[in-house]
C-alpha cells in the first residue's frame, strides 16, 4: 500500500531480475507490475528457474499510478498481474478492469486464512486475493521524544513538533486520520466532511517536513524525522536500523489496509499469473517475503516458519484486536476527485 496521488502517468522503468542463463531458456514471460520492493528479486529467480517464465517487474509508486498506466494501456494489454489496494480492486472491477479469477487453479488457495477474506470490496475474493496487509500507525524517535507522550493522531499536531513529522504520500491515509478525528467516516463521499478534513490538515503543515510513501522507513533512520505516519512493516525495517524508532498503534485505530493479486481484463499471460500467485502461497516463500521485506503475510503456514521473536512481533503481525478498530479504506467513487482537489490544494501549502 506503498503512494502519491497524482494523475500524471510517471514514467517506469522494466527491471530484470533474471540471470543470463535464466533468460537463455525462458520460453515464457509474465508482466508483473507491483509496488517498490514489494517481492524479492531472488524469489523470482527461484520462480524462472523453476517454471522457466521470464519475469519483467516493473513498480509504481501509488495506486493513482497504477489505474492511470492501465487505463492507458488498457487496448493492449501490457501487465498480467498487478497488486492494487483494497479500494482500488473495487474500482477497478467496477470498471471492467480485472479478470474474474479462478480458485482452483491455485493449489495453495488453503493458505489465506479465512478472516482476511470476504471483504466487502471483494465479495467472495471474485477478482482479488491478498497479498500483504498491514496497519499504517505512528513511528517515533525514542531518542528525541518520549513515546509515552505518544498515543494518538492528535498528537502530531502538537507544536513542539514543528518541522519534525512525516506523512505518507497518500491522499486517502492522510485525509482518513483528519477525519477519524473529525468523527466523520474515512471512507466519506461528502464534499463538506472532507473540505473540514482539509482545513484540519491545513494546521498540521507547519509540522510536516517531508511526505514519503517511496521508503518511509529512510528518514525515520536516517533521522531527517522524529514523528509520523509509517506502515507498520516499514516501522519493523527502521527499528532493525535504528533500535530508537518505535511504533505506535493510535488509540483512535491504525489505518488498516491490504494489498491484493488481481489480473487485469487485459492479462494475455494469465496461466503465467495463476503459477507466480501460487509460487508466492508457499509459506516457504511468504517467509522470504516477511522476514526480508517487513509486510505481514496472510499466510497459515509462514508462522510455524518463523522463528518465535518473528512470529510474535506485534508490529509485523498486528494484534485482533487492532485488526477490528482499524477502518479498510473503501472506494469513494467519484469523489475521489474531490480528495485529489483538497490534497493537491493541501501539498501547494
Amino acid at each position: 500500500m506503498k503512494k502519491t496521488l497524482s494523475n500524471l502517468i510517471k514514467s517506469f522503468s522494466i527491471l530484470s531480475i533474471l540471470s543470463f542463463s535464466s533468460l537463455s531458456f525462458a520460453n515464457e514471460k509474465l508482466y508483473v507490475y507491483n509496488w517498490t520492493d514489494y517481492v524479492p528479486s531472488d524469489v523470482i529467480a527461484e520462480f524462472t528457474k523453476e517454471t522457466g517464465i521470464e519475469v519483467i517487474y516493473s513498480t509504481f509508486e501509488s495506486n493513482e499510478e497504477m489505474y492511470a498506466k492501465l487505463k492507458l494501456l488498457s487496448e493492449d494489454g501490457g501487465y498480467d498481474l498487478i497488486f492494487p489496494s483494497s479500494y482500488y480492486v473495487n474500482k477497478m472491477a467496477k470498471e471492467g478492469m480485472l479478470k474474474e479469477l479462478d480458485h482452483s487453479k491455485l493449489t495453495n488457495f488453503k493458505q489465506l486464512p479465512e478472516h482476511l477474506l470476504n471483504k466487502d470490496f471483494d465479495p467472495n475474493n471474485k477478482y482479488s486475493l491478498p497479498y500483504v496487509y498491514g496497519m499504517t500507525g505512528l513511528a517515533v524517535n525514542a531518542e528525541e521524544i518520549d513515546t509515552t507522550k505518544i498515543t494518538s493522531w492528535s498528537d502530531l499536531w502538537k507544536p513542539e513538533y514543528k518541522g519534525k513529522i512525516l506523512l505518507t504520500n497518500d491522499a486517502r491515509e492522510v485525509f482518513h486520520i483528519s477525519l477519524l478525528l473529525n468523527g466523520k467516516s474515512p471512507n466519506t463521499t461528502n464534499e463538506q466532511e472532507i473540505k473540514d478534513a482539509y482545513e484540519s490538515l491545513i494546521k498540521l503543515i507547519p509540522n510536516v517536513l517531508i511526505f514519503n510513501s517511496d521508503s518511509p522507513e529512510v528518514p525515520y533512520v536516517q533521522g531527517e524525522v522524529a514523528l509520523g505516519m509509517i506502515w507498520n512493516g516499514s516501522a519493523y525495517l527502521a527499528a532493525k536500523e535504528n533500535k530508537n524508532i518505535k511504533f505506535v498503534y493510535p488509540k483512535e485505530g491504525a489505518i488498516f489496509w491490504m494489498d491484493s493479486y488481481a489480473i487485469p481484463s487485459t492479462a494475455k499471460n494469465t496461466e503465467n499469473a495463476y503459477k507466480f500467485i501460487d509460487f508466492l502461497l508457499r509459506p516457504k516463500n511468504a517467509k522470504i517475503v516477511v522476514e526480508r521485506m517487513g509486510f505481514s503475510m496472510p499466510n497459515k503456514g509462514v508462522q510455524a516458519l518463523l522463528s518465535p521473536e518473528i512470529a510474535n512481533n506485534p508490529v509485523l503481525f498486528p494484534p485482533s484486536d487492532e485488526i477490528e478498530k482499524g477502518i479498510l479504506q473503501g472506494d469513494v467513487g467519484s469523489a475521489i476527485e474531490i480528495y485529489e482537489k483538497y490534497w493537491n490544494k493541501l501539498k501547494a501549502n
